[in-house]
Formats: structure tokens, C-alpha cells, sequence
């Protein structure tokens, strides 16, 4: 019975929190369209929303790399704290937007974190 659940979890592009990780990274580019922001919170959107989409994919197609959902969770906090770092918090849908996907970033990386471990644990097994 752990055969089949380890099985399922290393299994590529399956994986719900890497799929609201893609969301979050595409919503977090596309927010700037309909958010006002600056130049700083702008970049700060589309190059941490890219890097968000691209370590999901990654997480995705490599589910038993536990690099991609720590990177989530790094990402997540970079995001969070962006708006004080760089100065964007009186750009109210621009902050809001970086706390909530940030937040969000760093729940799914560690919702991720059993499963890419078992997965991990599981090739790593086999070697």
C-alpha cells in the first residue's frame, strides 16, 4: 500500500500545489495589467512571478526535487517582504497582490514538501 502512494506521488504533472504554483506565477505577471504599480513593483511582479512559474514547472516535471519546493517557498517570502524592501506598500492592490500570492507561495511549497520527499526517498532507494 506505501508502494502505491509513493508511486503516486513521483509521478510528473500531478501534483496539485505545483499546479496552484503555475496560477499563482501566471496571476502574479497578469496582476500588473489590471494593478497599479510603479517600476519597482512592477519588475517585482513579472521577474518573481516568472520565477515562481518556471520553479513550478520545474516542480512539476520533477516531482521528486525537493530544490523546486524550497525555491517556492524562498520565492514566497522575496514576495512577501518586497513591498517594505522596495518601497510599494502605499500601492495598496500591488502590496496586497504580493502578500497574498507570497503567502500562498509559501503554503503550497511546504504543503509539497512530504510528498516531494517521499518521492525523493523513493529513487533515492532504488539507486
Amino acid at each position: 500500500m506505501a508502494e502505491q502512494s509513493s508511486a503516486s506521488t513521483s509521478k510528473p504533472w500531478v501534483r496539485w500545489q505545483d499546479w496552484v504554483g503555475v496560477v499563482l506565477g501566471a496571476y502574479l505577471i497578469l496582476g500588473t495589467m489590471w494593478t497599479s504599480t510603479d517600476g519597482a513593483a512592477m519588475s517585482v511582479m513579472i521577474v518573481l512571478g516568472a520565477l515562481l512559474l518556471i520553479a513550478s514547472v520545474w516542480s512539476l516535471s520533477m516531482p521528486d526535487s525537493m530544490t523546486s519546493e524550497y525555491s517556492h517557498m524562498l520565492l514566497g517570502v522575496l514576495l512577501f517582504i518586497s513591498p517594505w524592501v522596495l518601497g510599494y506598500t502605499e500601492m495598496t492592490g500591488a502590496s496586497w497582490t504580493s502578500w497574498i500570492v507570497g503567502l500562498l507561495a509559501v503554503i503550497v511549497g511546504a504543503a509539497a514538501l512530504p510528498e516531494a520527499n517521499a518521492a525523493h526517498r523513493g529513487i533515492a532507494g532504488q539507486h
